[in-house]
């Protein structure tokens, strides 16, 4: 099979690459705990996937200025980077759906809301040192998923035009997100009900990507860029 290097796939970060769900978890309510916010367990759930200040922005309006939601969020991602240090793994088939699309030629993207410290510590935990062609992360963008700004950012950097890249989402907003950039999204149900990934409008819903197909993905690819096989 030739190589297909106008073919992307972007990975959200914490739900997709990694099983990261609980880590976030302990993190923000230790933050919260720390500078009396009411933050629970499943307020971060609902909130997966946005960026740091539009949580704040969420959780307690304007009565934070900007200055104290970037101290806050700096702590909190210091306390997320403490508690996974050593433990974050990757997802379930993520590894295996890695070398397999590499084997084919595709790029490999993170467009993600979490600070790029956090992608460092993946990285190097993981093993997947050199894997990606590009990295969008928090500190690139100025708008939170729903926006597609960090997915098309993701993919102007490795180069490759929006209709031929894929997008793998764990976040109704990332969903959301993936279609707004004209990308084909992946709805994997590791956080969200499947249900919740179909209405937001994913073009298919996964429960994991363990022996995803990927070929058939490609080919798909492949009709909506113009490319061919």
């Amino acid at each position: 099979m030739p190589a297909t290097p106008d073919l992307l796939a972007i990975f959200d970060h914490d739900g997709v690459l990694v099983d990261s769900l609980a880590f976030h978890q302990s993190a923000w309510v230790d933050l919260g705990r720390r500078a009396d916010l009411p933050i629970t367990e499943q307020f971060v759930l609902e909130t997966f996937g946005m960026t740091n200040p539009a949580i704040f922005r969420r959780l307690v309006g304007d009565a934070l200025d900007d200055a104290e939601v970037a101290r806050l969020g700096a702590l909190k991602e210091e306390c997320y980077r403490e508690v996974a240090r050593g433990k974050v793994v990757l997802m379930d088939g993520v590894h295996a759906l890695l070398d397999a699309l590499t084997a084919r030629g595709v790029a490999l993207a993170i467009g993600t809301s979490g600070p790029r410290a956090n992608m460092r510590l993946t990285v190097e935990s993981c093993g997947l040192d050199g894997r990606f062609a590009a990295i969008a992360a928090l500190e690139d963008i100025t708008r939170s998923k729903p926006d597609p700004e960090v997915f098309l950012l993701a993919a102007r950097l490795a180069g490759v035009d929006p209709r031929g890249a894929v997008v793998f989402e764990d976040a109704p907003i990332g969903i959301q997100a993936a279609k707004a950039a004209g990308m084909f999204a992946v709805g994997v149900a590791s956080t969200r009900p499947a249900e919740a990934l179909r209405e937001a409008g994913a073009d298919e819903v996964v429960e994991s990507l363990a022996d995803y197909p990927v070929d058939a993905l490609l080919d798909r690819l492949r009709s909506r860029s113009g490319g061919t096989a």
